[in-house]
């Protein structure tokens, strides 16, 4: 489905059910140099679970048109106008790593418009390693190696990950390289990790929301490691929020690494 975002074309994948803006909706948002494509076991099932979804290219990526986002406020504006565009007036956030603080910056500025906010592979900081940034803007390729192999627990996925035979590895590189070429004009793998490595009011941002927060963490993950989540964690408790947590023995790619335990946590949380 196309909707028109700042005067631009902005496609979100709706799980192959059409779109009614009178059910419960939930937004899914990727990370960096990802598209709609990642969330597509878990959006299928909850759009045919009784929710619209609401899975979404982000501005300057593959399907969607527009400046691709250069910070995470940026982002944040972004899909509250997208809520907008769809006529809708509460729904629930779930974002994997960049798209997480995404997430969390919505859910500070629309307060109980966002009924819950789910945040996959979190870290806060979310500081990446120079040499990393150094290489996402000078040697792109090399740099998704890296990420591609730090992501991973394992290079050879459960038989549930997309189907048996699934190379769940290599379907990340070609997705990542389709990615980074889908906008000539911006680098997005180096504009996403300076976005994520920039962003400073991921405290205030947890103290300002109102909604239920499920923390859903890798025990294995390299690129956000779990223990990186704590600072949110405690400003969530410190402040009263209610709070849940998923560890999944698995990296930083929890949606294709464990498709069913990351999905049933989802669901198990937005239906209380």
């Amino acid at each position: 489905m196309y909707l028109t975002v700042n005067n631009h074309k902005t496609y979100c994948y709706t799980g192959g059910k059409a779109f009614d803006a009178a059910k419960p909706t939930i937004v899914f948002i990727h990370a960096v140099l990802n598209d709609h494509s990642v969330w597509i076991l878990q959006s299928r099932y909850l759009a045919n679970h009784g929710w619209n979804v609401l899975a979404v290219d982000l501005p300057g990526h593959c399907k969607s048109q527009g400046d691709a986002p250069a910070s995470v406020e940026e982002a944040a504006d972004f899909v509250a106008q997208l809520l907008d565009a769809a006529g809708v007036a509460s729904a629930a956030l779930v974002g994997h790593s960049w798209g997480s603080l995404i997430a969390l910056e919505v859910a500070s500025r629309l307060k109980e418009r966002v009924s819950h906010l789910v945040m996959i592979g979190i870290a806060y900081p979310m500081k990446v390693s120079p040499a990393l940034l150094d290489a996402s803007l000078n040697e792109p390729m090399k740099a998704i190696t890296m990420v591609d192999v730090f992501s991973r627990s394992t290079l050879a996925p459960p038989p549930s990950a997309l189907g048996p035979g699934t190379w769940v590895y290599g379907a990340s590189m070609a997705l990542h390289r389709r990615v980074l070429t889908s906008n000539p004009l911006v680098n997005l793998f180096h504009r996403g990790f300076k976005a994520c490595d920039s962003y400073a009011n991921g405290e205030n941002a947890m103290a300002a929301i109102t909604c239920p927060v499920l923390f859903v963490l890798g025990e294995q993950d390299q690129m956000t490691p779990a223990k990186a989540a704590q600072t949110l964690i405690s400003k969530a408790r410190d402040n009263g929020k209610k709070i849940s947590i998923s560890n999944l023995a698995v990296g930083h790619h929890q949606m294709t690494e464990a498709p069913e335990e990351t999905l049933f946590a989802i669901t198990a949380f937005i239906n209380t």
